[in-house]
């Protein structure tokens, strides 16, 4: 059984990898992703977002680029597999089923 930690992680990187795929350009800075979690009452600070937003990096989900203090992040073919259930990335929550 997960403990709550693993699982806000994994609804965390999740919502990053949601809120990428809603930019015009699939591209977003970490300081404007963190309201984006507060919304849905993640409240973390950079750097433990900077900490998920590397994992998801490792694991193909997006790109990162380092600029100044912030991370900018940019999805990749293999976070909008996962986010259309094509893939399954362990360690994400799976996106629910359209209409579902």
């Amino acid at each position: 059984m997960k403990d709550m930690a693993q699982l806000m992680r994994e609804q965390s990187r999740l919502i990053v990898l949601k809120t990428l795929a809603q930019q015009t350009d699939e591209t977003l800075n970490s300081d404007l992703i963190l309201p984006e979690l507060t919304r849905f009452g993640i409240r973390r600070d950079r750097a433990w977002l900077h900490q998920e937003m590397r994992w998801l990096q490792t694991m193909g989900a997006l790109t990162l680029i380092e600029a100044g203090s912030v991370l900018v992040a940019t999805l990749t073919e293999t976070g909008r597999q996962h986010l259309d259930r094509v893939i399954a990335i362990e360690g994400i929550q799976r996106p629910s089923r359209p209409g579902g």
